[in-house]
């Protein structure tokens, strides 16, 4: 609980210094963090190392966008990541929770596909994943186009939708889930966000992307 805190206020103390806003700050983390603890108590029992990697899963998840080049420089923000571990956590497993942030974002799984991390690779989907299903937060896209990219609601509102329908809404079709339960919650959130799209806020896309229209 203890690494946990830490990374917690690192993150409260790095968004004030680089402007990270509230869609990438303290409360993204928390989601993360939330879907990882789901994806690991339902992986752990077929991937039992995943026991000795939690305070990498915890710490990847916690500090992955306090480096993300939509904010900041990403190799300062990954040494001032680095040395704020360098506290609590071993060389080697810096090492990994590095590789693991440097490599889990969609655009670079897209260009590069996974990483080989050995007896890390499902600790990396593990934290890759939550990163993805907390993705399917609408309201937060909402917010980062208000508090980023300083657009009104109306044309927050369709940037995001712009973005639901040409990336998150891809998850699945792109089988961008390798564990079984992420696989099965994506699935949820994916007809989750299909509804409220549809029917609450009275929105249609030209082309609504159906899990059944890419089989």
């Amino acid at each position: 609980m203890r690494l946990v805190s830490s990374a917690l206020n690192y993150v409260i103390h790095a968004s004030r210094k680089h402007g990270i806003d509230e869609s990438h700050s303290l409360g993204h983390s928390l989601a993360v963090l939330d879907y990882a603890y789901e994806i690991f108590n339902a992986t752990v029992s077929y991937h039992p190392q995943l026991i000795h990697q939690q305070d990498i899963i915890q710490c990847a998840c916690i500090l992955h966008d306090m480096c993300d080049k939509k904010y900041l420089n990403e190799e300062e923000g990954m040494r001032e990541i680095r040395e704020h571990l360098g506290e609590s956590l071993p060389s080697h497993k810096i090492d990994v929770v590095s590789a693991i942030i440097q490599s889990m974002s969609y655009s670079t799984v897209k260009t590069l596909g996974y990483p080989e991390l050995g007896i890390y690779q499902t600790a990396y989907h593990v934290v890759r994943e939550a990163d993805l299903l907390s993705a399917y937060d609408y309201n937060r896209a909402v917010m980062f186009h208000m508090l980023r990219n300083g657009k009104s609601y109306p044309e927050a509102l369709v940037d995001a939708d712009e973005v639901m329908k040409k990336r998150v809404l891809r998850y699945v079709p792109d089988r961008l889930f390798e564990t079984e339960y992420s696989k099965y919650k994506s699935r949820v959130l994916h007809y989750r966000l299909l509804e409220y799209l549809e029917k609450h806020r009275g929105r249609h896309f030209s082309k609504i992307i159906h899990i059944e229209d890419t089989k």
